[in-house]
């Protein structure tokens, strides 16, 4: 099952939301000063455009947690580029040293693992509820169905239409003949 237009650009909307508020929290709780607002802007256009290409089918959750990696990396650094004291080397956590930029990376790849097995399980959830759609909508127009025009009966052997039996299959009529009155 393919996901067409409208499917396509609501589950890029929302990876690119989380993905983009992923990336501008971590970067304020890391670095204490938010990102340019251009930088958020052309990230978030980014992360959309590329969303939108991947969006045309089902995503496993490695792959979900991998695109999100990569896209957080991308958003890492263009937010560095454009942090909000205007110089591209500001002091940044993970410039100091190795313990702290291990630090950096066990927090960046922890919370991006997190939001990855979360989005993969609205994507198993979404698709689930997408397939039993189609299946019940499919189930509906094949009872609703009307049965081709077949040849005359006899006056003996009278049948029930087609459609009144698939209707009716599973039904139970327990009536009798009326009560003689008191």
């Amino acid at each position: 099952m393919r996901a067409r237009l409208p499917l396509r650009l609501m589950r890029a909307a929302a990876f690119s939301a989380v993905c983009v508020t992923l990336a501008v929290l971590g970067h304020v709780v890391a670095g204490g000063s938010g990102p340019q607002p251009w930088a958020v802007a052309g990230g978030g256009a980014a992360v959309m455009a590329v969303s939108v290409l991947l969006a045309g089918r089902e995503r496993s959750t490695v792959a979900i947690s991998t695109v999100l990696s990569v896209l957080q990396l991308s958003l890492h650094e263009l937010f560095l580029l454009g942090d909000a004291t205007g110089i591209p080397a500001a002091p940044h956590p993970h410039v100091r040293g190795l313990g702290e930029s291990l630090g950096m990376l066990i927090a960046h790849l922890t919370a991006t693992l997190v939001t990855g097995w979360w989005l993969a399980r609205g994507e198993t959830a979404l698709w689930a509820l997408l397939r039993s759609a189609r299946h019940r909508l499919g189930a509906m127009f094949r009872l609703l169905r009307l049965p081709a025009v077949a040849a005359p009966r006899s006056a003996r052997t009278p049948v029930a239409p087609v459609f009144a039996r698939a209707v009716l299959r599973h039904s139970l009529s327990r009536r009798g003949p009326p009560l003689p009155a008191a």
